[in-house]
């Protein structure tokens, strides 16, 4: 066999493969075997030659190839069934049914985790912000150390009160003592003993938005505290924290003085409960501190993101799922030549075919010739990508985790759940599920007659027990029964199914259901996010009426990409002439249908009018959360004149 038949094979086989010993001697180049002796042990030159450039291509692949991730786990059971508990399941990573609490046994606390970081990291660079047109400026982590401990002394000894529009908007925004003042609160607020050493007994705490708190080692002084409450020496005192347990007589005085009691473990809930509209990205951001990272703000413009993401350079990228769709839109928008996007779909293919191998890398020869211009937009220096917080398209998860070459996992949790229960494990590539559960949690499903899944098919609610599940909402039973039942289990409001390799996929949404006037029902969620895959549609609000028989939607175009789009349909005009032609509304309401004919929504699944509306929703303008859900009741009430004109329109 020639040395370029040996390579057609190579290519055929769909890479290099170490040859088998029987086959090895047919891949040699042919030599006379006069030329070869067992005296005289000659070879000719020409054989020599082949052998030797053999040997060297061999050594230079062994060298060079790629390795696949070794997953953790056997990847056909990602999860196992937990003893006695029917339809729940936990992580294959333990060992036992018995849940990991913390990861770094010296690590328990906020605290904690930004002192181990400063071991690691000493010196090093902490914290980036900049101001537009300006270069990023670097804060140490022992700088924000110190300046916490100053801050934070002076929070808790004069009894001052941040201001709460801090703690809303301070991911939003680039002004550094905001960040270092919220890492002065997290640290006293999670670390109360060293606090309680510092400051002695009774230590005023203003970091928890409007409560005034109270750190206190024994019942008589929260006895005598209350006496001052009672005289109006301290009227702002509203929460008594105490290291020991008190007593029901205890409990019943503070009570009629509007003072809450609590014992130092429930700290913890209140923490949560005021930070949780921002708690997935606090996760996020402690870990980093955890292990010594580098943590960059952008400037505040999302429109100057992406300027913002290469000057960072980040290794690792939490995205939701919004801005992959967007990137995946670009990609596909700049290709324009019959040529060009033939090469990137082939591109694209061969390079999921080394992931669905296991083989994860950006160096491969397509990255070099196809997409290191992609790669280079998002710094360069991608090496994992964290997507949760809404579903993402299979087709865009498999599209970039090709065309970035990084890790990109997807995740599933809530607030309640301290951001995270599901996680996809390293090494399956597949898309179309959130992965296993954490080795924190527990998941199971239980049923829902009225939307017909029964946990015994497979499906049905999801819910969380472990000790990432928070204790209850504050002050507020009613919904705390709502949302953890008597056995202490999380009831998420959204439907998933067991696949059969262990892990949880999303198949709708049980909160926000309602019924049209046939009696169907809908979950609006579900199809808003079928809905902004369309290319034109940046946000999409869905809304029923039970005495309706059909849906209406709200719908945001994204204003990087609406303007061409519409011209290539012939449609002309400014962003918000375009939001008002009705020709051009009738195209969007085209593409959404056959987005969700696609996706398998049915006929009362889909939009039968819409609005198109030139604003973004917003956090500013009270129609998203600060964890970007939409605000429903706010939207209905915003856009209700045009949802009355629609269904009266469609009536006629």
């Amino acid at each position: 066999m020639h040395f370029q038949e040996w390579l057609r094979s190579i290519r055929s086989n769909g890479g290099i493969k170490v040859p088998e010993s029987e086959d090895f001697w047919s891949l040699v180049p042919s030599f006379p075997l006069s030329s070869f002796s067992l005296s005289s042990l000659s070879l000719s030159p020409s054989s020599l030659l082949g052998i030797g450039a053999l040997a060297s291509l061999t050594a230079y692949w062994l060298v060079t190839r790629p390795r696949p991730m070794r997953p953790p786990c056997d990847l056909q059971a990602q999860s196992i069934a937990v003893e006695g508990e029917p339809n729940c399941r936990r992580s294959a990573l333990l060992k036992d049914d018995s849940l990991l609490e913390f990861y770094y046994d010296d690590t328990r606390t906020v605290y904690d985790m930004f002192q181990r970081g400063l071991r690691i990291a000493g010196d090093g660079q902490c914290l980036g912000f900049r101001k537009p047109g300006q270069p990023y400026q670097w804060i140490s982590y022992t700088e924000v150390a110190e300046q916490a401990q100053v801050l934070g002394s002076g929070l808790l000894a004069k009894g001052c009160q941040p201001n709460p529009q801090q703690f809303v908007g301070i991911f939003a925004q680039n002004r550094p003592e905001w960040i270092i003042s919220e890492l002065a609160c997290y640290t006293y607020s999670m670390a109360v003993v060293p606090l309680y050493d510092t400051l002695g007994l009774e230590a005023m705490v203003h970091i928890l938005t409007e409560i005034s708190l109270v750190i206190c080692d024994r019942e008589e002084k929260a006895s005598s505290l209350l006496d001052n409450k009672e005289k109006g020496i301290t009227p702002t005192l509203s929460c008594l924290v105490l290291f020991s347990d008190f007593s029901d007589a205890l409990e019943e005085r503070a009570k009629k003085c509007g003072v809450e009691v609590l014992h130092l473990s429930q700290l913890m809930v209140i923490f949560l409960q005021r930070v949780c509209s921002k708690l997935s990205l606090l996760v996020s951001q402690v870990s980093m501190f955890c292990h010594g990272a580098r943590v960059g703000f952008y400037q505040g413009d999302i429109s100057l993101l992406m300027d913002d993401i290469k000057t960072l350079k980040p290794t690792f990228f939490p995205v939701v799922p919004r801005l992959l769709n967007r990137i995946y839109d670009k990609i596909q928008g700049s290709v324009t030549s019959p040529l060009r996007r033939a090469l990137l779909h082939y591109a694209v293919r061969r390079k999921q075919a080394e992931l669905s191998s296991g083989v994860v890398r950006n160096n491969s020869l397509w990255d070099k010739l196809v997409f290191n211009r992609i790669q280079a937009s998002l710094g360069g220096n991608l090496r994992f990508i964290l997507t949760a917080s809404a579903p993402i398209s299979p087709t865009v998860l498999s599209f970039l985790r090709a065309t970035l070459g990084c890790l990109i996992f997807e995740g599933y949790g809530q607030t309640e759940c301290t951001a995270g229960c599901t996680f996809s494990m390293p090494g399956d590539w597949s898309a179309g599920h959130v992965g296993a559960p954490l080795p924190c949690a527990m998941v199971k499903l239980v049923d829902i007659p009225d939307m017909n899944y029964y946990a015994k098919n497979g499906e049905g609610e999801i819910c969380i027990r472990g000790h990432s599940v928070f204790r209850g909402y504050l002050k507020d039973p009613e919904r705390t029964t709502e949302a953890l039942d008597s056995d202490g289990w999380l009831h998420s409001g959204d439907v998933g199914q067991w696949l059969p390799n262990g892990t949880l996929r999303i198949i709708d949404r049980k909160k926000h259901i309602f019924k049209l006037a046939q009696g169907e029902y809908i979950a609006p969620e579900k199809i808003e996010n079928v809905y902004m895959r369309c290319v034109p549609v940046l946000q999409a609000f869905v809304h029923g009426d039970s005495l309706q028989a059909h849906l209406i939607g709200i719908v945001v175009p994204d204003p990087e990409v609406f303007v061409d789009w519409a011209k290539e349909r012939g449609f002309m005009g400014s962003y918000e002439e375009l939001c008002q032609n009705p020709d051009v509304k009738k195209a969007v309401l085209e593409d959404m249908t056959a987005v969700g004919k696609e996706a398998g929504l049915k006929s009362f699944e889909q939009v039968k009018d819409l609005h198109l509306h030139p604003e973004m929703f917003s956090i500013a303008n009270g129609l998203l959360t600060p964890t970007l859900k939409s605000r429903r009741i706010d939207i209905r009430r915003v856009f209700q004149e045009q949802i009355s004109r629609m269904y009266s329109k469609t009536a006629t």
